[in-house]
């Protein structure tokens, strides 16, 4: 079958034809491009469907290069406190949504974050225990690398304060010794492992709605990391494999897969690229480290606001080599979370060691580089994931734990591509949001909608094609497919989203904020259209 599309402003991100009005779709490639005049003289007769774009602008279809769809399907499923900004109203919402549930069962929930909390810090174990009497509570923070529990949620485990806890985890304790309430890092898994386990079903609802959700903000490609929230890899492969390749939901889906379950990926003969141009296995993930916000990302110098804190490695530099030489035993790359500088730094010792893969190895986050590690990331053989949304979340309370002297080395995005490092754009979902226009907003402009500043750090902004960039020709790189797919181009993969304006005309990037997508399309096809 033979689409064309016409009279529209269409950016193709490759040199020889920057911009063209028409693309010719052949069997879910681009095969032609030109003028719309040209395009229809010359296929009109031979195609089957004409679309006209009515002078909308597109690009290559928009990828974000680092997300948990389950995560995201799991607000569908429980309480969502994302952006809450009070205390009191975290509280009321645990409270009505404990209503909804039988006694006795888990008050599961996901997004706080105590920095936006205007009338006080987080609540206390018996102020969860006075708005969840009947349940055991486990609510996740935004960034996912903390909790808080209740009394219940603590008899379930049945803590005591003599029980060995997780390599770089803690339940926190007040200075006499009873939990606080809240949870870091590893010792999450203490409680998770207590959590009856969603069934196939109910998963598969939430994720077809968060596909179509994704597929709305103009995404044509994801890469998510999911088997250790979905069951493990089996289920994980096969939850994608119902929804993209039976169901042909369109949403083109690289899996990471987290490093527990690297036996099983050899165990079922998968590997990198495994898989097809809809569904495929990508690298081994790996947390190096925690995040900022409750000052556990491994620091080379000490927190500016907690001194004697550097944060916390996750795993040991004897674990860490061995996992990285087991995924090398199996070809395989690794995609590596690593938000501090000594924990980058570690880990490209360990990757220092050891022959690239065939497929590219990733630094997640990298929030802190200096000029070494930078000069270290700028290999043909390494991506950095970058999530620029993360500074309009962080800044600026991100100033008191890192230190004024430190901030030029953090989210140092135009240092590093400046010297050659390729970085691919994501949003971390749910994390952040998962609309990609306000991470390339953040780019562009370095600070949160609605401010008025010129930007933190200006000097780190990123034009707008290099904004649009991470979340296209760039993010091809990171999972070896830029011959097939990040630009539009003859012979490319035919991905493109259509927006109501050009970013590439305004004169100021927060028209980006009333920006929509008119159309995603997917292997040549419309799979969602505005109303």
């Amino acid at each position: 079958m033979i689409t064309i599309y016409t009279n529209g402003v269409i950016h193709t991100f490759q040199a020889s034809q920057p911009i063209v009005e028409a693309v010719v779709i052949k069997d879910g490639r681009f095969i032609d491009m030109g003028s719309t005049r040209q395009m229809l003289a010359f296929w009109r007769a031979k195609s089957d469907i004409v679309i006209d774009l009515g002078g909308k602008t597109a690009t290559p279809g928009l990828t974000d290069t680092h997300l948990h769809l389950s995560l995201q399907a799991m607000k569908v499923i429980d309480l969502d406190v994302t952006g809450v900004t009070r205390k009191a109203d975290f509280l009321h919402n645990i409270k009505k949504h404990g209503e909804t549930l039988e006694k006795g069962e888990w008050l599961l929930g996901a997004g706080w974050d105590e920095n936006l909390f205007t009338d006080g810090g987080l609540p206390t174990k018996e102020e969860l225990d006075a708005v969840a009497p009947h349940h055991p509570l486990f609510i996740t923070r935004i960034c996912e690398h903390a909790a808080v529990v209740n009394s219940k949620a603590l008899e379930e485990i049945h803590y005591s304060s003599t029980m060995p806890l997780p390599d770089g985890g803690d339940i926190v304790t007040d200075a006499n010794g009873s939990p606080t309430g809240l949870v870091l890092e590893s010792a999450s898994a203490l409680f998770k492992a207590q959590i009856p386990e969603k069934s196939y079903q109910t998963w598969k609802k939430a994720l077809r709605q968060t596909i179509t959700s994704a597929i709305s903000y103009g995404l044509t490609s994801v890469h998510s990391n999911d088997p250790a929230y979905l069951g493990g890899l089996q289920q994980t492969y096969q939850l994608y494999h119902a929804l993209l390749n039976e169901e042909n939901m369109g949403l083109r889906t690289n899996l990471l897969i987290d490093y527990p379950f690297l036996e099983d990926l050899h165990a079922e003969g998968m590997y990198a690229g495994y898989g097809n141009d809809t569904l495929q296995i990508g690298a081994v993930k790996i947390f190096a480290d925690g995040a900022f916000g409750r000052r556990t990302a491994l620091l080379k110098e000490a927190y500016a606001d907690q001194p004697g804190q550097y944060g916390e490695a996750l795993l040991t530099q004897d674990t860490l080599y061995a996992v990285v030489k087991r995924a090398r035993e199996l070809s395989m790359p690794v995609a590596v979370h690593a938000i501090g500088d000594q924990a980058l730094e570690n880990v490209l010792d360990i990757l220092d060691q050891f022959p690239q893969a065939a497929y590219r190895d990733r630094l997640i986050h990298a929030q802190v580089v200096n000029q070494e590690l930078v000069k270290r990331l700028a290999d043909p053989g390494r991506i950095v994931d970058i999530q620029p949304r993360f500074l309009a979340s962080d800044y600026p309370w991100v100033t008191d734990r890192l230190g004024s002297a430190r901030m030029p080395d953090a989210y140092a995005w135009k240092t590093m591509l400046d010297a050659g490092v390729i970085c691919g754009g994501g949003s971390d979902a749910p994390v952040e949001p998962l609309n990609p226009l306000l991470g390339i907003h953040a780019a562009v402009t370095r600070k949160a909608p609605g401010e008025s500043h010129n930007g933190w750090y200006p000097e780190q902004k990123l034009s707008m094609q290099e904004a649009f960039y991470l979340f296209t020709k760039y993010a091809a790189y990171t999972t070896n497919e830029e011959k097939v797919k990040g630009t539009i181009s003859r012979g490319k993969l035919a991905d493109m989203t259509v927006y109501s304006a050009d970013p590439f005309q305004m004169k100021n990037a927060d028209e980006l904020l009333d920006t929509s997508v008119e159309l995603t399309i997917i292997n040549g096809e419309v799979r969602y259209r505005k109303e």
